[in-house]
C-alpha cells in the first residue's frame, strides 16, 4: 500500500468536505439513510420478505442503478431463483453464523444473477465495521493506492478473497485513524472517500490486463462454478442491456438445458432465440450436444459458446466433421466481463440523466 498517495488523498477529501459542507452534508444524509434502510430488514424479515419487499431490499443499492427498469431486473432474479431460495439465502449472508466465507460462497454458489457488488454492499451497509463493499470502483481506488493481488474480474471473488479484502479495507483505515480524520471511520464511509478521491483511469498496459485474465483460469471445481456461473449471469444481463428477453438454465429443445438465452419476437417472423454455452473447465462434449440440440428448435437462430482461446480452439477441433461446424459462433469470456463492464457504466450515465421515471 502507497501510504503517501492514501494520506495525500485523504487531506484532498478533507479540504473538499470543508468547502462543500451542503453537498457533504447531503450526501453523508443520503448515505446513511440507505443503510438505516437496510439495516431495517432483519433476518425475520428477509425468511418471510415478499416479491415486493426483496425489491425495496435490493432496488436502491449503489450496484443496481445500472438498471433503469429494476422491477424487470429483480423480477428474472425472482424467476431464476424462486423466493423461498432467495429468502433463506439473502438470511444466511447476512445474519448466518458461519464464517463470511463459507456463507458467501454458499450464496454464491446457489443464487443466479446476484453477483459480488450487490451481495458486499449488502454487507457494507448492515455491518460497516465488518465488510467491504467491493466493485470496480474500489478495484480501481485499491489500484490507485498500488495494493497488489486484487481480483480484477468479480468472477474469481470467493468467500476467502472476499475475506482478505475485508482485512485490507481495516488496514487502510487503521494507516488512517487520527485527530484529524473524522471522516472516514468505517468501510461505508471509507467507499465513500475512494468513489470521490481515489478514481480516475487505471493505466494497466495490455501485458497486465493479458496477465490478470488468468485469473480467469479456475485452479479447482469450486473456482470452475463460481466462474461459470458469474459468466452466465453476465452473459443475460447483456441481453437485456439490449433490449432482449434474457434468461439462464432454459430449456429450448428436447435434452437442451442451456446457460443463457436471448430472446425477441420479430414482426411476423415469430421468436428468434440466440443460445449460450459456457465452457470454463471439465470435458466440452456437453457443451457440444447442447449446442446442436439446441437447433432442434427452429427458433433457434445462433449458438454461441462462451469460453477462452485454448477451449475455442479445442472445440473448433471437435466440432470440425459436425453439421454445426459453421454455424457456432465463439465469445472470449474475457469480453463478456469487459462489455458488461462498459455496459454498466453506459447504463448508470444514462439513467443519470433521469430520462426514464424511476420505478418504470
Amino acid at each position: 500500500m502507497n501510504k503517501q498517495v492514501l494520506i495525500k488523498a485523504l487531506t484532498k477529501y478533507q479540504k473538499w468536505l470543508a468547502e462543500n459542507k451542503k453537498q457533504a452534508s447531503l450526501e453523508y444524509k443520503e448515505r446513511e439513510k440507505l443503510a438505516l434502510q437496510t439495516r431495517s430488514f432483519t433476518r425475520e424479515i428477509l425468511l418471510s420478505m415478499s416479491e415486493e419487499q426483496l425489491y425495496d431490499y435490493i432496488a436502491p443499492l449503489w450496484a443496481m442503478t445500472m438498471w433503469g427498469n429494476k422491477h424487470y431486473q429483480i423480477d428474472n432474479i425472482i424467476e431464476s431463483n424462486g423466493m423461498d431460495l432467495l429468502r433463506k439465502q439473502f438470511a444466511n449472508l447476512i445474519y448466518g453464523t458461519s464464517p463470511i466465507e463459507k456463507r458467501w460462497d454458499e450464496f454464491r454458489s446457489k443464487v443466479k444473477g446476484v453477483g459480488p457488488a450487490i451481495m458486499s454492499e449488502l454487507l457494507c451497509k448492515t455491518y460497516p465495521d465488518l465488510y467491504l463493499l467491493w466493485n470496480k470502483k474500489t478495484y480501481d481506488g485499491f489500484f490507485a493506492l498500488e495494493i497488489t493481488n486484487i481480483p480484477r474480474f468479480e468472477a474469481r471473488l470467493n468467500g476467502h478473497k472476499y475475506s482478505q479484502l475485508c482485512k485490507i479495507g481495516k488496514q487502510i483505515l487503521s494507516e488512517i485513524k487520527c485527530s484529524d480524520n473524522k471522516v472516514v471511520t468505517d468501510m461505508l464511509t471509507l467507499n465513500s472517500f475512494i468513489w470521490k478521491e481515489l478514481q480516475g483511469e487505471t493505466k494497466e498496459s495490455a501485458a497486465i490486463l493479458k496477465e490478470k485474465a488468468k485469473e480467469l483460469l479456475p485452479t479447482s471445481q469450486k473456482e470452475a462454478t463460481f466462474v461459470h456461473n458469474d459468466i452466465r449471469d453476465k452473459v443475460a444481463e447483456i441481453g437485456r442491456c439490449l433490449g432482449f428477453r434474457a434468461e439462464v438454465e432454459k430449456k429450448v429443445a428436447d435434452g437442451a438445458v442451456v446457460d443463457a438465452v436471448w430472446e425477441v419476437t420479430i414482426g411476423n417472423m415469430g421468436r428468434v432465440i440466440y443460445v449460450f454455452e459456457v465452457q470454463t473447465a471439465g470435458s466440452i462434449d456437453s457443451l457440444i450436444l447442447n449446442l446442436m440440440k439446441s437447433k432442434n428448435n427452429k427458433a433457434v437462430q445462433g449458438i454461441v459458446a462462451v469460453t477462452d482461446q485454448n477451449q475455442i480452439e479445442k472445440i473448433k477441433k471437435e466440432i470440425a466433421a459436425l453439421p454445426i461446424k459453421d454455424e457456432v459462433r465463439f465469445w472470449d469470456y474475457e469480453e463478456v466481463l469487459r462489455i458488461h463492464e462498459s455496459l454498466q457504466f453506459v447504463n448508470e450515465s444514462i439513467n443519470d440523466l433521469g430520462l426514464v421515471p424511476k420505478g418504470l
